[in-house]
């Protein structure tokens, strides 16, 4: 193949067209077409300590006379998704057989949807991230349509390295993975830059878990992303050629994702001008990411879709999904992740680190609506109960989380003291800090008296005017210099003489009450 005619000088600009498919790991008990247990089931005692080629049955090693069986689990998990999507769903859908060499697939063909799948012609509207990757739930959002969401069987793994690094002559086969459920989710070619692609992956990976349909530990597979990448390449004098599509391969990380798409992006103009060659039949190619050197590199050139062979699986029959069946699933999806982030941003006034944080696990999300709902039915302010709430969580819960490796909602504590501490602040019973010290007492000892924890542990706050008062003259009498510095204008001097009243409540009085007091009496406020 002979290179273009052209140099760089002649183009003007590149337009990016890039497409996604996501593989996702269905985090059901057994395998798609097989008893056999899965690797990607969290429950599995197997899965992670598992010898190579346990985790098998007939089926799985393609045997004589084994025949698959539909695992209706994955069924309503991708259906699940899909609603997520705003998918239509397939009332009937098919198997299909998709043939070319599998080392890692015994019977030589992965069973899958191709004419009919089951998810088709959805969208999510995707809100741009920041330069921390936090979502900016304020700003404007990309739709990104999505063609289809189909069932498969993931294949096996081959290894070409022995265990620790050393050379093998040949490779290694794994079947412990083989046949494990897996939802292919393909979007259109709506993606104009890398970091789209990243956040559409962010929010898929929190979707999924939040539905409950896969682990999504990406370290393991669980869910791995595949970046289509071509571009328009626009010349002077108004001529536009593309390039052919590449397909990366297998990225199980959101850096790797970015990376190897602003690498094509970088790269497919400068290919073009080496070598000519332009999008067609027979042009496409798969790539995988070396990470290591920040480079693609060339896997094979890719099959067009009659080159799989595509024909009915005779083994197993349609998937017919009536109405009963989809309401029913419908049921179980709720409230739309997104929508429930936005919801928090407004009701509880949280930036988008804060808002994902509380959406991120399904468990502490269902746990902050259950306080907030109880705290507003029973005559509490539900802009104030909400902010409260998150904080509670957010800040105690999450660094108490954290530091245990569990999620808010496994700490120990009620929904019910958690009312209770949020009432008491609510009422200025506590002060902020007492909010966390309580929650704390709670992860502990669950079938606590909120408030008599708080008045054991000398937490309730001072609520005596006339003592508060005496204190504040107290110290405006000691600390007189200071005090006069308020009085002059130097209002941040009266942090020293809040920390004096404090002192002298032994912590009992209220900060912000202090503040305000001492403020009028020098007149500072």
């Amino acid at each position: 193949m002979t290179g273009s005619s052209y140099t760089a000088g002649d183009i003007e600009r590149v337009e990016p067209i890039i497409g996604m498919e996501v593989h996702v790991e269905l985090a059901t008990r057994s395998k798609m077409f097989t008893r056999a247990p899965s690797p990607a089931f969290a429950g599995c005692a197997r899965a992670e300590e598992a010898a190579p080629n346990t985790l098998i049955d007939p089926v799985v090693l393609a045997l004589p006379g084994a025949l698959p069986v539909m695992n209706r689990a994955a069924v309503e998990m991708s259906m699940r998704v899909g609603l997520a999507l705003s998918c239509q769903i397939a009332s009937v859908s098919r198997w299909d057989r998709k043939s070319y060499f599998y080392a890692d697939l015994p019977k030589a063909y992965q069973l899958s949807q191709y004419d009919l799948p089951l998810c088709f012609d959805g969208a999510l509207d995707v809100p741009a991230i920041d330069d921390r990757g936090v979502f900016d739930l304020s700003g404007a959002r990309t739709r990104v349509g999505i063609i289809r969401a189909h069932l498969e069987e993931d294949a096996g793994k081959l290894l070409h390295d022995l265990p620790g690094g050393g050379r093998l002559d040949g490779s290694i086969v794994d079947l412990n993975r083989a046949g494990t459920p897996l939802l292919e989710i393909v979007t259109q070619p709506d993606f104009t830059g890398a970091e789209q692609c990243v956040a559409f992956g962010k929010l898929l990976r929190m979707m999924c878990r939040f539905l409950g349909v896969t682990e999504g530990v990406m370290q393991r597979g669980h869910i791995r992303f595949e970046p289509n990448i071509n571009c328009r390449v626009h010349l002077r004098g108004g001529g536009v050629v593309t390039t052919p599509i590449v397909e990366i391969k297998n990225l199980n990380s959101f850096r790797a994702l970015g990376e190897a798409v602003s690498y094509e992006l970088r790269e497919q103009p400068r290919r073009w001008l080496e070598d000519g060659r332009v999008m067609g039949p027979g042009a496409k190619s798969t790539r995988g990411w070396d990470a290591e050197r920040g480079v693609s590199v060339l896997q094979r050139e890719k099959e067009d879709a009659h080159d799989y062979r595509y024909f009915p699986d005779p083994d197993l029959p349609p998937v017919f999904v009536d109405g009963a069946w989809l309401d029913g699933v419908r049921a179980g999806v709720g409230e739309g992740l997104l929508a429930r982030m936005d919801r928090y941003s407004a009701e509880a006034g949280l930036g988008g680190a804060e808002a994902t944080a509380l959406a991120e696990e399904r468990g502490t999300a269902l746990l902050y609506d259950e306080i907030v709902d109880g705290l507003a039915a029973g005559g509490v302010d539900r802009a104030g109960a909400a902010r409260l709430a998150a904080n509670l969580l957010l800040q105690g819960g999450l660094r108490r989380a954290n530091e245990r490796g569990v999620a808010v909602h496994e700490l120990g504590f009620t929904p019910a003291q958690a009312m209770e501490i949020v009432r008491l602040r609510e009422a200025g019973d506590i002060s902020a800090n007492a909010m966390e010290e309580l929650l704390g007492l709670c992860c502990e000892d669950p079938g606590a008296e909120v408030r008599a924890l708080a008045g054991d542990r000398g937490l309730l706050l001072v609520r005596d005017t006339g003592r508060l008062e005496a204190w504040c003259d107290e110290v405006i009498a000691e600390l007189a210099p200071v005090a006069q510095q308020v009085r002059e204008g130097k209002v941040q001097a009266v942090g020293r003489l809040i920390g004096a009243v404090m002192a002298r409540s032994g912590g009992s009085a209220d900060a912000k009450t202090v503040r305000e007091t001492l403020l009028r009496k020098l007149g500072g406020g």
